[in-house]
């Protein structure tokens, strides 16, 4: 009788999974061109063609340009800098209100913080895990000033909605598209839609450059700004004329030459990376969607989903076993996974004791709001109850480990009342 791995079985998987890998000859070509040309940055933080890079700065620039149909893209040394950036290009100032998802990256929250911005945590849509466009509706007041949405997981969110309530209140919609590299929303590709969309090529995404990201707009002036405040803007500001400076005090967020040949190359074939996460989550779909209390993630109609995570919604109620006693027994299979994300960011220290620049607790001293529990109540219950995990971006699966994977899951489900058993004997 088969019997689970967590109570002395055999696993499904035995040994590590064989680590996904997007490098190859192209990146090395392109890495020992930029060592032999001798120029490993191009840019000078002061007027002149040098301002905006070096050769590979610019060329890499001009294919995401190409690739993505937009006005400008502005490389920069991670996703973190560019929103810092996106936030300085739309003139965020202090007290001004930015509404955002409590369940990502920090740096998402980070970023208004910089220019004294409050961020405003709206809750997520619980079977796309994204920004829902009525909590954005119900936390718009008058102090709000943009809305940065997160396009999670490489889901995107109600982009078009997104824009129309920005557009309609006279804000700014920012795009963290950070996982979600060729994402589409109804045929537009996620990261275009907003004012600004920012990219990552931070080393565990579907493409990257060890470090680095992306802005692109189709705003000529926010381009220049955001070039600006990559490149020590205060040096540079007699580019603007007679224009706003503010937000101009700029900071090195530069590309060097070598991340940006090794971008362009992974550029050109980012549709095999992404197609190649895309199956795989296909195949974990397709092979476990048949399974109570197990909801896998679908792309809403007229949407392309990225999986740079796998997520599934687990209910405890319906199988019988507690989440996490659940998520033991897969382990033991060999199936690698989280439960939850990242605690929901109004958690943070910064939040919670409203401290955040200077002695006094700027920018919290312009406002009253508080970041109390239950605040966002539908990402406190995929975070602590309900979000399992799977990262496709770290794993090279071929069709046979794909089937492992599946057979893995289907395993600890069919045996789950075994685990109840147990966990009712202690």
């Amino acid at each position: 009788m088969t019997k689970l791995a967590l109570f002395g079985g055999a696993p499904i998987i035995d040994g590590d999974l064989p680590a996904y890998t997007s490098m190859g000859e192209a990146e090395e070509a392109a890495v020992l061109d930029v060592i032999r040309s001798g120029c490993l940055s191009g840019f000078f933080g002061s007027p002149g063609p040098e301002f905006l890079g070096g050769p590979k700065v610019r060329s890499f620039e001009n294919a995401w340009k190409e690739r993505y149909g937009v006005g400008h893209a502005v490389s920069v040394n991670s996703a973190t800098s560019g929103l810092f950036a996106a936030m300085g290009a739309i003139g965020l100032g202090p007290g001004d209100e930015v509404i955002l998802p409590a369940w990502t990256m920090s740096a998402t929250a980070m970023a208004p913080l910089i220019y004294g911005g409050i961020p405003v945590f709206a809750d997520i849509e619980d079977k796309t895990f994204c920004l829902d466009p009525e909590q954005v509706r119900a936390n718009i007041t008058a102090k709000t000033y943009a809305i940065i949405a997160v396009n999670l997981f490489g889901h995107p969110a109600q982009l078009a909605k997104l824009r129309q309530i920005a557009d309609e209140n006279g804000l700014y919609l920012v795009e963290d598209n950070a996982q979600a590299p060729l994402a589409e929303d109804n045929g537009r590709k996620s990261g275009t839609i907003g004012h600004i969309g920012v990219f990552s090529l931070n080393f565990h995404k579907h493409v990257h450059s060890g470090e680095g990201g992306v802005c692109v707009t189709d705003d000529d002036d926010l381009a220049l700004r955001l070039q600006l405040i990559r490149n020590h803007g205060e040096n540079c500001a007699d580019m603007l004329a007679d224009r706003d400076l503010t937000n101009i005090i700029g900071f090195n967020f530069r590309m060097p030459e070598l991340s940006a040949a090794v971008a362009l190359a992974q550029l050109r074939d980012i549709d095999r990376h992404v197609e190649a996460r895309e199956r795989l989550a296909a195949a974990l779909n397709d092979g476990t969607k048949d399974l109570e209390g197990w909801t896998t993630p679908q792309a809403r109609p007229g949407c392309r989903h990225n999986y740079y995570v796998w997520n599934v919604r687990y209910h405890a109620d319906v199988v019988g076993v507690d989440r996490e006693l659940f998520s033991r027994a897969l382990a033991f299979e060999g199936f690698p996974h989280m439960t939850g994300y990242v605690a929901p960011l109004y958690r943070l220290p910064v939040f919670q004791q409203r401290k955040a620049l200077g002695r006094e607790g700027h920018p919290f001293t312009l406002t009253e709001r508080r970041y109390d529990d239950g605040l966002c109540p539908v990402t406190e219950r995929l975070h602590e109850a309900e979000a399992i995990l799977f990262e496709p971006c770290a794993i090279a699966a071929d069709d046979a480990l794909a089937g492992k994977l599946v057979e893995a899951v289907r395993k600890v489900h069919r045996l789950r009342g075994e685990l109840a058993s147990k966990a009712a004997e202690t």
